[in-house]
């Protein structure tokens, strides 16, 4: 593949802008796809994302901060993650504001008008010159938009949809899930949307999540070509148990929903029963998703006391509103369930945020400024939040085993005691708690927790000798791939991502036809 433009520092490679008509409509998964088809070709790609919104981060191995979705498609493209692939993160900290990660760092707090007033304008600069030496130094970059293009009440400040297209000359195919509904009009409407200009840069749609047979679709397809002078490049079936990492945890259904996963059977006779408690701005959900993969693991996400009763293992997960999370749990009866639970001798883990909950007492004068708060007293610990935040990639031994992870969080704890260390935390009891996420995707790691946890919750399960998580990653990977190589028209997306927009798109005026 041949580089197609040129920046002020050398040949750029090609591009292409993955748009969507909503929000979760797959422009995730469809990137990644395109990148892990790209990279079984020879082809040295790149994902992007120029703004991200997610609670769900990443750490890399430069310690930098950046969105775990941008992570999962560097590893679509057997490329080291980097910020340069995620430039600007956004983590909401409450309905009106969010924490602003400025290439992996921290570099403030701003409410969504104050972004959208100016900040987000004086970030395009960097933006672009991010995606330039993307594209200097890879033959490809495949770019994921956010939300939907056709957001016309912030066109003015956008950087991450048809204002970077615009800027960067990159073709644009809009994704649709005709899951929900409406597809067609979906299709059409985004592209009526836009101005004259921005229309110009959309060169197709993808129809994602289709079931059944797609002649039936087929006549429709020629209709939205007929309309709207651009061809449909591809409809991908609707595909169970994909489970890639998702943005936001904000998405993750309640009232008991299990989580698809990829699992076998049990490997012995009993199963493990696992319950998240769904805390507000849960971060880094993914940490349960090697639970999830092995055999014999059932995770759900639940809200309330009653649902903890049958589990085997309860997780409070990461958050980027500790002391919220706090005052929620309390609330909703889960602390004094946790409590019961404790001193029952039965098994609760507490990642991060939800490791500092654990603990005997908050001080936090930088993410919720409530000053001291009691914690739920499980965890012989004391959190103290620092402006600084802590971005780390530790590793180590625990339960016998190596172990990785990786370190987002501005408190700091002080262990106190407890009846052993646990990774950079404690144990007392059945009591876990430690800062570290993706631990448990260290396959003898997590197997030695589990014999633990079904030891102190008296199950006879047993984990699977030979699971592997990264091994189910990557199959997972070569299935977006495979979406793509067998549903997506490839001929036309590589003139696309080669050549560049086509010549003569039409325009569509508001209200036609």
């Amino acid at each position: 593949m041949t580089a197609r433009g040129s920046g002020p520092h050398g040949p750029l490679g090609g591009g292409l802008l993955v748009a969507g008509t909503t929000s979760d409509a797959g422009k995730s998964v469809v990137t990644a796809g395109i990148c892990r088809w790209l990279a079984r070709k020879g082809v040295k790609v790149a994902p992007f994302k120029a703004q991200n919104m997610s609670l769900n981060s990443y750490v890399t191995r430069e310690g930098a901060e950046m969105g775990r979705a941008q992570a999962m498609q560097a590893a679509a493209a057997r490329v080291e993650p980097s910020a340069l692939m995620n430039p600007v993160l956004l983590k909401p900290g409450s309905d009106r504001s969010s924490q602003v990660v400025l290439l992996g760092k921290p570099v403030g707090e701003l409410s969504a008008r104050g972004y959208h007033a100016g900040r987000q304008e004086q970030l395009f600069g960097t933006v672009t010159e991010c995606l330039a030496e993307l594209r200097r130094t890879h033959d490809v970059v495949i770019c994921e938009g956010a939300g939907s293009p056709a957001e016309i009440n912030l066109r003015r400040s956008d950087i991450v949809n048809m204002g970077l297209a615009r800027a960067a000359r990159l073709p644009v195919v809009v994704v649709g899930d005709i899951d929900r509904g409406g597809v067609f009009a979906s299709f059409f409407g985004t592209t009526a949307l836009l101005s004259r200009e921005d229309q110009a840069l959309v060169a197709g749609y993808l129809v994602n999540k289709f079931r059944g047979d797609v002649t039936l679709l087929e006549p429709g397809l020629d209709m939205l070509r007929d309309l709207t002078g651009r061809p449909t490049v591809g409809v991908l079936p609707f595909a169970h148990g994909l489970g890639i990492d998702e943005e936001d945890g904000l998405r993750v259904s309640l009232r008991g929903a299990v989580r698809e996963s990829v699992v076998a059977p049990p490997y012995g006779d009993d199963v493990l029963r696992v319950a998240v408690c769904a805390v507000p701005l849960m971060s880094n959900f993914t940490d349960v998703d090697a639970l999830a993969a092995e055999p014999g693991v059932v995770v759900r996400f639940v809200d309330r006391p009653e649902e903890l009763a049958d589990a085997d293992l309860v997780v409070v997960p990461g958050t980027r509103g500790t002391v919220r999370a706090l005052a929620w749990l309390r609330e909703r009866g889960l602390a004094g369930a946790l409590a019961r639970r404790a001193a029952e001798g039965r098994p609760v883990l507490g990642v991060c945020g939800g490791f500092q909950v654990l603990g005997e007492r908050i001080e936090d004068e930088v993410e919720s400024r409530a000053g001291t708060v009691q914690g739920l007293g499980l965890l012989p610990v004391r959190v103290r939040f620092a402006a600084e935040k802590t971005l780390a990639r530790p590793s180590g031994k625990a339960l016998g085993e190596a172990v990785e992870g990786y370190e987002i969080h501005h408190g700091v704890a002080e262990v106190l005691g407890g009846d052993e260390p646990f990774l950079d935390g404690c144990r007392v009891g059945a009591v876990w708690g430690t800062h570290w996420h993706g631990s448990l995707e260290s396959d003898g790691f997590r197997r030695a927790f589990l014999r633990e946890v079904a030891r102190a919750a008296g199950r006879a399960f047993v984990p699977a000798p030979d699971t592997s998580f990264a091994a189910l990653r990557e199959e997972q990977l070569d299935r977006l791939g495979d979406l793509i190589e067998e549903h997506a028209d490839t001929a036309a997306l590589l003139r696309l991502i080669e050549n560049g927009v086509p010549a003569g798109l039409p325009f569509i005026p508001p209200g036609a036809p």
